[in-house]
C-alpha cells in the first residue's frame, strides 16, 4: 500500500509517516517507480509509534523501545548499561504521568459520578461520545 493508505489507516500524516522513516523507526520497501510501498505490519507499527509520540515518549526512545522488543524475542536479550540508564530515566517520568492522569480520569469520574450527567460515564464507556451542549 502506499503512504496515503497508511496515513488513512493511521490517522498519521503523511509527513509523520516519512518522519518516522527518517529516525530509523520504519522501514519502508521501494517500488520500481521509487514509490515507497507499506504493509499491514508497517500500519500497525505507524500506529504503534504514534501512541507512543502521543504519550510523551521521544523518538530517540521509541527506537530503542522498538528494538529492545525485538531482541526480547531471543532467549538473551541484551540491554547496555548506558540503555538501561535511559530507560530508568524514562520509566520514572511515565509512571508520574500515569499518577498524574490518573488522578485527572478519578476527578472527572467523581465530578461526573456526582452530578446529573453520570449517565455520560457508560456512554463513554461503551464508546460513545458524549455531544455537545448535553
Amino acid at each position: 500500500m502506499k503512504i496515503g493508505d497508511v496515513a488513512r489507516r493511521t490517522g498519521v500524516a503523511p509527513r509523520l509517516v516519512r518522519y518516522y522513516e527518517q529516525q530509523g523507526l520504519l522501514v519502508a520497501d521501494r517500488a520500481a517507480n521509487g514509490y515507497r510501498t507499506y504493509s499491514d505490519v508497517d500500519v500497525e507499527r505507524v500506529s504503534r509509534v504514534a501512541g507512543m509520540v502521543r504519550a510523551g515518549i521521544p523518538t530517540r526512545l521509541i527506537k530503542v523501545l522498538l528494538d529492545l522488543e525485538v531482541a526480547s524475542a531471543s532467549e538473551a536479550p541484551a540491554c547496555p548499561r548506558t540503555v538501561a540508564e535511559m530507560l530508568a530515566d524514562e520509566l520514572v517520568g511515565i509512571e508520574d504521568k500515569i499518577a498524574c492522569l490518573t488522578r485527572s480520569r478519578d476527578t472527572i469520574r467523581d465530578v461526573l459520578t456526582r452530578t446529573e450527567h453520570a449517565a455520560l460515564l457508560s456512554e463513554a464507556a461503551a464508546g460513545a461520545t458524549p455531544s455537545a451542549g448535553r
